[in-house]
């Protein structure tokens, strides 16, 4: 295994949406470094003509179940260009808080038809055996259904996978020449997107990192070395695993 060599930090980028508000900010002016922010990765919705391909119609369905903010836009901007209009009674079912906060921006919200839960399927368990008789549909993107539909498959429910948008590699060719010190990566999906766009990326003097088990994971498939690792004993956000790492390599 290749050793840790630290190198001076000037330069990093994020791959992600810039955010109004970050602590990034703060590294960003602490350690005087220049931080560039660029999603790898981005959402497109489907078109109401790839979407009929699947023979759905949502208003024939009592029950939706939302993982995200994406599927609620992408299901209800369906809705509206196919005029369909969702029952009233239309129960909904929502990962979590933070879902279900965004879905009052499209219905009238109505406590007992409304459902949420904490980060995982399983907080939604005894919802969902109280109104097992409905008939579910699972807005999704092309990465699948997840522990939702494996869920509602092994106990039986009535249900309906619906992929309505997609997560798919961006475009980031004007990137080819410029070179960074650390560049940041939160999902498989983001590496891939980065040999999708430099087939032949050589790391270099670049150094890597990466946040959660799947993205270190993806990071060592391709045989990059990982410098910064987070969360970690002690570093649960990537800041802090990028700021301990740039207090020994810009210590002098």
């Amino acid at each position: 295994m290749a050793e840790e060599k630290y190198k001076l930090v000037k330069s990093i980028l994020v791959s992600q949406p810039k955010p109004e508000r970050s602590p990034y900010y703060d590294l960003e002016e602490k350690y005087n470094l220049k931080i560039d922010w660029r999603p790898f990765i981005h959402v497109e919705g489907l078109s109401v003509k790839e979407f009929r391909k699947q023979r759905i119609r949502p208003d024939e369905f009592s029950a939706i179940i939302f993982t995200s903010k994406n599927a609620i836009e992408h299901f209800f901007r369906l809705c509206e260009e196919m005029r369909i209009r969702m029952h009233q009674d239309t129960k909904y079912f929502c990962k979590t808080a933070a879902v279900s906060n965004y879905l009052q921006k499209f219905i009238v919200y109505r406590k007992r038809k409304v459902f949420a839960g904490v980060r995982a399927v399983q907080d939604l368990q005894a919802a969902f055996t109280k109104h097992k008789k409905e008939k579910f549909l699972l807005p999704t993107s092309n990465l699948g259904s997840g522990t939702f539909g494996a869920y509602l498959e092994e106990n039986g429910f009535d249900w309906q996978q619906a992929m309505m948008y997609q997560t798919v590699t961006s475009d980031l060719s004007d990137l080819e020449n410029i070179y960074y010190d650390i560049i940041v990566f939160f999902s498989p999906l983001d590496i891939k997107a980065l040999y999708e766009n430099f087939p032949t990326f050589e790391q270099k003097d670049t150094r890597i990192a990466g946040f959660g088990k799947s993205t270190t994971k993806a990071i060592a498939d391709h045989n990059l070395f990982l410098n910064i690792k987070a969360p970690a004993p002690g570093i649960p956000s990537m800041t802090m695993a990028l700021e301990k790492y740039i207090k020994i390599s810009n210590k002098n």
